[in-house]
């Protein structure tokens, strides 16, 4: 009997101790973009929907997004909505969109992700909005919104929109490395072609050069890049990028097609310090 007295409460205590336990999992679960910034919610159809980033704000380049979808009614989050949407650009005298991804669900069920590629700001007289076509449950609906697309705070070249040699216009942004260091670093890029003003497809099978040089230090260059080619499984260009100390550096590109041909850029040399296509950033 005195046995039993003793278990009793040292049950109670392991019951109470996982029943902790699995409330703390819960609440782990439940704010997966604890680790993000809410850049812009908006209602409609008696829903929020809120989008999240690693940054402050919408920037004209890449940017990697989640989105949730609140039911206000019950002030709980949809699992597994299906999303689509949809940024548009709206100029003084035309409308355009901008890439982007599709948007899929994440790890988590009412998560949802994906990127756009926007190529300019919004201003005083011009624009950006993001229209969400959704479905739950089976029932569709409809948001929309303006937001705010702003240049990047340390004002560097992260994106470039350019007429290429063969007449078509393509959408060329850096994708990594976000927070570039003194090492050979991995270096990824998208590359978009504009078929129309609200359409923007993937580039396969090119290539694009990289000649990171210090403008400030000679203009040297540094070894052991690797040139940026074609990454079928994210539809992306990898490379290596190779940063041999702190300061500011240009990486100057050349994007060739699949023919070898030159469509954008011009080599390094002593008379022509850079490329008409490049990124840069300082560290």
């Amino acid at each position: 009997m005195k046995t039993i007295k003793h278990i009793f409460p040292i049950l109670c205590l392991v019951l109470t101790l996982a029943s902790c336990s699995t409330e703390d999992d819960d609440l782990f679960e439940e704010n997966p973009v604890a680790d993000l910034l809410l850049v812009k919610s908006m209602t409609a159809n008696d829903h929020t929907i809120e989008i999240y980033s690693a940054d402050n704000q919408f920037t004209i380049g890449y940017n990697e997004l989640a989105v949730r979808i609140k039911d206000n009614t019950t002030d709980t989050y949809f699992d597994n909505p299906t999303i689509d949407w949809t940024p548009v650009m709206h100029m003084t005298s035309m409308m355009h969109s901008c890439p982007k991804s599709t948007i899929t669900n994440s790890e988590f069920p009412n998560v949802a992700k994906g990127f756009i590629i926007f190529q300019m700001p919004g201003n005083d007289t011009e624009y950006w909005d993001l229209k969400f076509n959704y479905e739950i449950n089976g029932v569709s609906y409809e948001a929309m919104d303006i937001i705010d697309v702003l240049p990047p705070a340390d004002g560097m070249k992260r994106v470039s929109s350019f007429m290429a040699t063969d007449g078509s216009r393509y959408v060329l942004a850096m994708v990594s490395p976000s927070n570039p260091d003194v090492m050979v670093n991995d270096f990824t890029a998208a590359l978009y072609k504009m078929e129309n003003m609200m359409t923007f497809t993937p580039v396969e099978n090119y290539t694009i050069t990289v000649d990171p040089r210090m403008p400030g230090m000679g203009n040297h260059s540094s070894p052991n890049n690797e040139d940026l080619t074609y990454n079928s499984a994210t539809q992306m260009y990898d490379g290596k990028l190779s940063l041999t100390m702190t300061g500011y550096w240009k990486v100057n590109l050349m994007l060739y097609n699949e023919s070898g041909d030159v469509l954008k850029g011009e080599t390094v040399t002593d008379t022509n310090p850079e490329s008409s296509l490049y990124f840069d950033f300082e560290f």
